[in-house]
């Protein structure tokens, strides 16, 4: 397993436009992606799931990653994360 923590940087948070562009991400990824805030888990692939978890700008947030080609694709997403959320 791979696991990064990023910052929401959006002030309006993980809200439907920015938390659809990521599920699109990840669901490109051969692994398993989980969204982690506090007590709170999310399957990163699913949007109503992301949506549920409430992510507001500037709180930080896990991704993990699990599967054949985790390390490959914590690179691609923490790229895409970096540049769009």
């Amino acid at each position: 397993m791979v696991s990064f923590e990023f910052v929401v940087q959006d002030p309006n948070g993980l809200h439907a436009r920015p938390a659809g562009l990521l599920i699109k991400e990840a669901m490109k990824c051969k692994s398993k992606v989980t969204l982690k805030k506090g007590s709170k888990s999310a399957d990163a692939k699913r949007l109503f799931n992301v949506m549920a978890m409430g992510i507001k700008g500037g709180e930080t947030i896990t991704a993990e990653l699990e599967g054949e080609t985790e390390a490959k694709d914590a690179e691609v997403l923490k790229a895409f994360i970096a540049e769009n959320i």
